[in-house]
């Protein structure tokens, strides 16, 4: 059911700025002050990407991506973050819900607003003008708190995660780290090192098909269960798009902001876009090459940065990119280590696409009352 479909008898219609007690932009921020070490989470239009020692917001609100691929974009936050200007930062009044307030707006498809502002992207004066339609505060007290724990389970499984992708991190250090031995290269380690390619996007019939299709932005996920866009085999064949299968490295040669340098695992077979380079090595290596490059995020954007005048990271330079020859021993060690991890991580995030899928289908049933919540016990 679309949000337009929603049924509004129980329903009061509003101007969003009328439920909000804050509805504005954040503010910019200079990239040199973004840092892991800092104390808040820096959101803009594209959600979480460092860490700052100042913030500008504390509390709970709706985060709305102003401009990008995440124009349009909604995640409930609350805590103490920096909200650039690429966000939108929205928070109820007294007589909303907040929560509610933020699964009601991923509904409503705001990112179509954006080309009425005379700059492309959204402006806080169209989104203030919107129509939301909310029920009583008691309901959405309820629909936030059912919804809320879908999402605290996807939280648990991603921190999990998290803690699994350290711990084999840490090994990685205590195996490799301070270690003298020679120098290679990661094409003395590889099979295979290439990039992608696009259908032409202006041909439907290349799209929404049955093969997954993976461009560079999606590098932001350390490891890969689906893809946001398929091909179909027109467009494979009428294109230089190629596969890469489960379990090979991706790195996005290219990319704004953040995501040129960005090293993935694959754990599914797909096509790649022409700003995505591939690296295919045996099993053994693989997990090796990933954690190594992982770490030498700003190594890699250095080298780009000084060979080319766009700063792109090209297959030649990836091959020739050198790296510890490490003992046979300890390479296996580590393998042997990290394949018994690497699954785990897998299934929980096999199992949180299973869950959004499964929030995504009840979300417009509870927002249109098509589902009883008056049992629910907050």
């Amino acid at each position: 059911m679309a949000y337009n479909e929603i049924i509004h008898e129980e329903f009061s219609e509003y101007e969003l700025g009328d439920v909000c007690s804050r509805l504005s932009s954040g503010k910019g921020i200079s990239a040199k002050n973004i840092t892991e070490e800092g104390a808040f989470p820096v959101y803009g239009g594209n959600g979480l990407r460092g860490y700052t020692d100042t913030c500008n917001f504390d509390g709970d609100c709706a985060i709305i991506g102003r401009q990008g691929a995440f124009c349009g974009n909604v995640r409930y936050f609350c805590g103490r973050a920096y909200m650039t200007e690429h966000a939108v930062v929205c928070c109820a009044n007294e007589y909303h819900n907040t929560r509610y307030l933020a699964y009601l707006l991923s509904m409503m498809n705001l990112g179509r607003l954006s080309g009425q502002s005379a700059q492309p992207g959204l402006s806080v004066k169209t989104l203030s003008k919107q129509i939301v339609r909310m029920p009583s505060l008691d309901r959405q007290r309820r629909v936030a708190s059912l919804l809320s724990t879908i999402d605290a389970k996807i939280a648990v499984n991603e921190k999990i995660n998290d803690n699994l992708y350290e711990m084999v991190n840490a090994y990685y250090t205590s195996l490799f780290k301070d270690v003298k031995c020679e120098m290679t290269t990661i094409g003395k380690y590889a099979e295979r090192i290439y990039s992608g390619g696009t259908p032409t996007t202006s041909n439907a019939t290349y799209w929404d098909g049955a093969f997954g299709w993976f461009s560079s932005g999606e590098t932001r996920n350390r490891f890969v269960v689906s893809t946001e866009k398929t091909i179909t085999q027109a467009g494979i064949d009428n294109s230089s798009t190629k596969l890469a299968v489960k379990h090979d490295i991706v790195m996005a040669s290219a990319g704004q902001g953040f995501t040129r340098g960005q090293t993935s695992m694959l754990l599914l077979d797909t096509y790649v876009n022409q700003s995505v380079i591939v690296i295919h090595a045996d099993r053994s290596v693989l997990p090796y090459l990933l954690w190594n490059l992982a770490n030498r995020y700003e190594e890699l954007r250095a080298i780009s940065d000084s060979s080319s005048i766009r700063g792109s990271l090209t297959t030649k330079m990836i091959a020739a990119f050198e790296i510890p020859l490490v003992n046979e021993v300890s390479l296996q060690s580590f393998a042997d280590f990290s394949w018994s991890v690497i699954p785990q991580i897998e299934n929980n995030l096999l199992e949180n696409e299973r869950l959004v899928a499964m929030r995504d289908t009840l979300l417009p049933k509870l927002m249109s009352g098509e589902i009883d919540v008056s049992d629910i016990q907050l």
